[in-house]
């Protein structure tokens, strides 16, 4: 009968290791976990060519590791990527295969990339006998502070498989209220680019061959008509010597760099700060982005206690993937407030970050135990009501954009125009005469 080697966790969270002989690795799991141990690597032990089947692997190892330590400083993983990932290991583990199997299957079938490369450098760790959690926390652009604490505490608890599914299903969650976010920015951002393409356009090629046409009828032009002769002289760069740069670079810069200012800006503790209160503050998107981070930090909350962090520790990683520098505040209030023995919701209500019914909810959950229910029931609601809301912003945006650009087109047509009726009337008195 074969013999394999394991490693598992204790009833106290500590690792154990040793050998049991078995028929199959399946009854090999079964007979660890009668003796009351939670198995997290679990492999044949081989008495002939072990060692230098170790040896022969250990260069492909190293390789691995370096591989992924480079890819790891270039971009994080994406949250699709890593939220597939964590489906597939939870469903692995739910069927009872070794962690360390389950690790490796999920690493071959990978394509090549950063992920692959992490996971077969966690694969490595988890096969030294490192945990799951330490072995993800070296690989923070890939599983944040969030994911690592949530897996640590099913190891704990000896409930890795539930807690994976707990941390797919908040993933998914979170993808897809970011999917419905970026897909409502689609539309208006794709009419704003085409509208600027359309007017830049005009005022380059179409105003300066008008032009050339009222200089050689040598009629007096409309006001109108005078200063869209200057804003298309400005565009094409021909305004005069004060001019630095043609207007059509300027439009085109100028979305970058006031990305780039606001990036840097961001980057100082004051600027975060008061960038995240004036996007709580702007009408109509302010509401839309104190409902998303609303969402957000009563999810990962309600996430967290739900997996056995402790409160305190929970709400301070909560704090940490927020996302906004006020939503930070109030948390850091909470978790001074809960550590001096005082309620969550009192903080919360001073803070005035949350509407009235979110902290009542919060408040009848502290009372009956059911603090990361609430939570949960709170970040549902308000995923529906940034729906809602987005979906009656675009509604909104649709028929004012098409009035603006139609005003703006309007407005240019006219003023063409209007000098083209000047000349039809002199040319027609000048032949009447």
């Amino acid at each position: 009968m074969p013999t394999y080697q394991y490693e598992a966790l204790n009833s106290a969270g500590k690792p154990e290791t040793g050998s049991i002989e078995a028929s199959s690795s399946e009854e090999a799991i079964q007979r660890i976990r009668q003796q009351g141990y939670f198995p997290t690597s679990v492999r044949e032990q081989k008495v002939k060519g072990g060692k230098v089947g170790k040896k022969k692997g250990e260069p492909k190892k190293k390789s691995k590791k370096k591989k992924g330590e480079f890819s790891i400083n270039i971009l994080p993983v994406s949250g699709k990527k890593l939220c597939l990932f964590t489906r597939q290991l939870s469903t692995l583990q739910d069927a009872g295969l070794p962690l360390l199997r389950s690790l490796q299957i999920l690493e071959s079938q990978e394509k090549p990339g950063q992920l692959k490369t992490i996971l077969g450098a966690i694969c490595e760790d988890v096969e030294a006998g490192s945990t799951l959690s330490d072995a993800m926390a070296k690989h923070p652009r890939a599983f944040n502070r969030l994911y690592c604490k949530m897996v640590n505490a099913g190891e704990i608890g000896g409930v890795i498989d539930i807690i994976l599914q707990r941390l797919a299903m908040f993933m998914e969650k979170a993808q897809r209220l970011k999917r419905r976010i970026i897909g409502a920015c689609i539309y208006p951002v794709v009419v704003i680019v085409i509208a600027v393409a359309i007017v830049m356009g005009i005022m380059y090629f179409v105003i300066p061959k008008f032009q050339e046409i009222f200089a050689d009828f040598d009629v007096p032009l409309p006001k109108l008509t005078l200063f869209m002769i200057d804003a298309s002289a400005w565009v094409v760069g021909n305004l005069g010597e004060d001019q630095l740069l043609p207007g059509w670079i300027v439009v085109i810069a100028t979305p970058f760099v006031l990305w780039a200012t606001l990036y840097l800006v961001r980057k100082t503790r004051h600027g975060r700060a008061i960038t995240d209160k004036i996007r709580l503050r702007i009408p109509p998107f302010g509401g839309i982005v104190r409902k998303t981070a609303v969402a957000r930090f009563t999810r990962t909350l309600g996430t967290l206690i739900s997996a056995g962090v402790p409160i305190l520790e929970a709400i301070m990683i909560t704090r940490d993937t927020s996302g906004n520098h006020v939503y930070e505040v109030a948390l850091t209030n909470v978790h001074d407030s809960i550590r001096e023995g005082e309620t969550f919701a009192g903080p919360l209500r001073e803070s005035k970050v949350c509407d009235p019914i979110v902290v009542n909810m919060i408040d009848v959950g502290e009372e009956t135990g059911d603090l990361d229910v609430m939570l949960n029931k709170i970040a549902d609601n308000y995923d529906e009501e940034v729906d809602v809301a987005v979906q009656a912003l675009l509604s909104l945006l649709e028929p004012m954009m098409v009035v603006l650009l139609g005003g703006i087109v309007g407005t240019i047509v006219l003023s063409l125009f209007l000098p083209l009726v000047n000349m039809i009337e002199s040319v027609s008195a000048r032949t009447g005469g």
